[in-house]
């Protein structure tokens, strides 16, 4: 049984997980999917460890969102060295999927931003559990984005 675990917060304005888990569900049927919500971002490390070590999950995907002050910036890196910590000691991936609320102009783009994202990352989650570390190579190089229009290769 392949477990997935997926770590969100209170604090998001957006509820990227129910994306997240609708792809999951979608391409990887057979998983059992286990959803862990936190108050924001600094809580994010210790509940994806909990899902890896704890819960046994074979990957994790967080979702937070990051508000435009400079703090939320600190916080931010915190969360992302301990995540990148996480998955150096358990050897599972954990793929961060983070909004920053000033990456966008308005609500509706700032929406748009979250849910693509969510989507394609747990697309790529999806590719790394199913199919193992060769899943995304034939994509390396072209220029994909998350949450927005793909940029493309700078030469085939």
């Amino acid at each position: 049984m392949i477990k997935i675990g997926v770590v969100d917060t209170t604090f998001s304005r957006v509820d990227m997980a129910k994306y997240a888990i609708e792809v999951i569900e979608e391409n990887l049927p057979e998983a059992e999917i286990i959803r862990y919500t936190v108050p924001g971002i600094k809580d994010i490390p210790v509940a994806a460890r909990r899902l890896l070590i704890d819960e046994g999950c074979d990957a994790v995907i967080t979702l937070g969102w990051v508000g435009p002050g400079q703090v939320d910036k600190y916080s931010y890196l915190a969360m992302s060295v301990g995540l990148i910590m996480l998955q150096i000691m358990t050897g599972k991936h954990v793929i961060d999927v983070t909004v920053h609320e000033d990456e966008a102009g308005d609500l509706d783009d700032l929406y748009n931003i979250a849910v693509d994202r969510a989507r394609k990352h747990a697309l790529n989650l999806v590719m790394l559990v199913k199919y193992g570390r060769e899943a995304l190579t034939q994509y390396a190089g072209k220029g994909l984005r998350q949450g927005r229009p793909d940029e493309g290769p700078i030469k085939e």
